[in-house]
């Protein structure tokens, strides 16, 4: 197995979806569609249930996933310790799997204007890790979100982010011009894997422990909400589909939007980056 494949398998696992797979991954869908295909040859079972509106996992496909993204993190872990022996020009910047941010764009054209022979690699991490890598070396700075355990980080506030309740949009509380906290009680949640930071699944909770269906990735938290009638919280101002509404929550602190990265990491590529980034916010 090549890891590009198992790359490509665990995209279209953690989508549920061909085409968004192939967006995420910034290739076309027909050579996506053939490395599944090959892999399952290879493999010699179905990993995927198809259907028109999308894909499931089938059993054999689930071991697969924690099995590629296991090996896909040890994989990240040697290349960046090569790359630290060789001393190379890069810098390997963690995106947390947060959706479209509309900064973004800016950022990355800024950053490699003053940067133009810099080898930037981009590591997008699902939600189960705020952190995005950075405490196992997988990336040098992380832009991300608040809160999570700080220890041995260094962590500045780039912006702040309304947070709201997300719901199908015939839900009754979907009309609220805005909600508190104790008006959800009774409700399932969508939340985050066991072994998730405290502070980040407390925070997302609400404050409280929660049941309802694990999540990793924006797209299962729409798709929980969608299917299952779950609710959960989410940064205001993203674009949702007509199906679903988020309703501003008037007793919640609001969400940081942050850049951390190792404590006592002189590397000047970072301050850099995140002075870019400041200025970028500054600008919007």
């Amino acid at each position: 197995m090549e890891l590009r494949t198992l790359r490509y398998f665990v995209a279209v696992a953690e989508e549920l979806h061909f085409g968004r797979a192939a967006t995420r991954l910034h290739i076309s869908q027909p050579p996506l569609s053939r490395a599944i295909r090959q892999l399952e040859g290879e493999v010699g079972t179905p990993l995927l249930i198809r259907s028109p509106t999308g894909v499931a996992l089938t059993p054999a496909g689930a071991v697969l996933l924690d099995e590629a993204r296991a090996l896909l993190g040890r994989a990240d872990r040697v290349r960046a310790r090569v790359d630290a022996a060789t001393g190379a020009a890069r810098l390997t910047v963690g995106i947390l799997d947060d959706g479209a941010d509309p900064a973004a764009a800016a950022l990355a054209a800024a950053f490699r204007r003053s940067h133009p022979g810099l080898d930037i690699r981009v590591r997008d991490t699902d939600l189960a890790d705020p952190t995005c890598g950075l405490r196992a070396g997988l990336v040098d700075v992380a832009l991300t979100r608040a809160p999570f355990d700080e220890t041995a980080l260094t962590v500045r506030t780039l912006r702040t982010d309304p947070v709201g309740v997300l719901l199908r949009t015939d839900d009754p509380l979907a009309r609220r011009g805005g909600l508190r906290l104790a008006e959800l009680g009774g409700r399932r949640w969508f939340r985050f894997p066991e072994g998730t930071d405290p502070a980040w699944q407390s925070y997302w909770g609400g404050g409280e422990p929660r049941e309802g269906p694990v999540v990793r990735a924006v797209h299962e938290c729409l798709q929980s909400v969608l299917w299952n009638a779950t609710v959960g919280l989410v940064p205001l101002g993203h674009r949702l589909p007509p199906e679903l509404t988020a309703v501003p929550l008037v007793d919640m602190p609001p969400s940081r939007v942050v850049a951390a990265w190792n404590e006592g990491d002189s590397n000047p590529l970072i301050r850099s980056l995140v002075d870019t980034v400041i200025a970028a916010y500054r600008r919007r």
